[in-house]
């Protein structure tokens, strides 16, 4: 993705350094663009715990990488004992989004098949590296999946935008390219199809507000910033034409984990008749689990992000100030879960599917 028409990913590693990995630091957008240096599994960790990185797919990229600065700094006497160390100490940060252990995992079986410390941080950095390759391109081949979705309603309304509702961001931003829940509206929009997106401010971090609207106006896609509580009646009055977001985990039977408030958006989503994808690239399957809504982990993150809101001043300073009375208690949970029977469809790299255990088994018969 170009931002001010210079190509960049989410993650990368420092040219001319390779022992610093470099990531866009989230939290200062849309204001600030900023590259920040993570050195060490610390940074790694405090990176993905306050949100410099965040979405799925980066999540397990920066997993990944951080099990390489791990690889860098484990000692010649304990080098096991360090990796178990910092796998466990990344699988905490953030509890709810498949793709971190995951990512972990793969690293760790990864350098499990060297044979001395210098090949198992060689083969760290080629892994690390793979993985954040491989989400680009499953990301690639989600828009590749899903553009002729768009294209079928843009031909039953020529010379109109497409209507697409987001909740969150599933954008380049949340992955380490393209996106998930974006890939297709880019797709469709460099492909000459007129898109719009209703994007979702999404309380009470502001991702829709502060990172989607920020990579669809570098992308160029028309977009209009909507309250959260606005998508219904949009929905009641014939503006959305599909509901698009990405996940953070969805069992083998379909549910889907994503930002707290798509399960209010599936809900009038289903009333109105409007189809509602998910996608997400394989990595943020969990197979083993079949009820979502009992058994995956929802991360329940301090109060004070939605006690508190984060903007620009008049003068031009980011400052933050306090939207309710000072002895309010705020409970801040970051994630629902939606029922299977309220998705439409499921959209991967491997390609499109109905949110059921055998929908998905037809994309992943493997794992039967």
């Amino acid at each position: 993705m170009n931002v001010n028409g210079h190509p960049y990913r989410t993650i990368w590693l420092k040219p001319g350094d390779e022992r610093i990995v470099q990531v866009i630091n989230q939290v200062r957008l849309p204001h600030i663009f900023e590259i920040t240096d993570l050195a060490s599994v610390e940074d790694a960790c405090h990176a993905i715990r306050d949100m410099t990185v965040r979405g799925a797919g980066l999540i397990g990229a920066s997993a990944a990488y951080g099990m390489y600065l791990a690889s860098l700094e484990a000692p010649e006497s304990g080098f096991e004992d360090a990796l178990q160390c910092a796998g466990e100490a990344l699988k905490a940060t953030r509890p709810t989004a498949a793709n971190l252990a995951w990512a972990v995992n793969r690293m760790l079986g990864a350098m499990g098949t060297g044979t001395s410390h210098s090949e198992r941080r060689a083969i760290a950095r080629r892994e690390a590296i793979a993985i954040a390759d491989e989400d680009a391109d499953h990301c690639r081949r989600i828009g590749v999946h899903a553009m002729p979705l768009i294209s079928a309603i843009a031909l039953r309304k020529p010379r109109q935008a497409v209507n697409i509702l987001t909740h969150c961001n599933a954008g380049w931003l949340a992955f380490v390219d393209v996106g998930s829940a974006t890939a297709p509206i880019y797709a469709a929009h460099d492909a000459g199809i007129p898109v719009h997106v209703w994007v979702d401010e999404t309380r009470p971090r502001n991702q829709g507000a502060s990172l989607t609207a920020w990579e669809l106006g570098q992308h160029g896609v028309p977009h209009t910033l909507i309250a959260d509580n606005a998508g219904g009646h949009l929905m009641q009055h014939g503006l959305v034409d599909m509901v698009i977001t990405g996940a953070d985990r969805v069992t083998g039977n379909g549910d889907v984990a994503n930002k707290i408030g798509t399960y209010l958006k599936a809900l009038a989503a289903h009333d109105n008749r409007i189809p509602m994808y998910v996608a997400l690239p394989s990595s943020t399957f969990d197979f083993g689990l079949r009820d979502g809504v009992n058994s995956i982990p929802i991360e329940e993150r301090d109060g004070a992000e939605l006690r508190y809101v984060a903007g620009v001043t008049e003068q031009g300073d980011i400052a933050s100030v306090r939207i309710c009375p000072q002895a309010t208690p705020a409970r801040n949970w970051g994630f629902d879960v939606t029922p299977a029977r309220l998705i439409t469809q499921l959209i991967c790299e491997r390609g499109i599917c109905d949110a059921t255990q055998d929908g998905i088994l037809s994309l992943f018969p493997e794992r039967r």
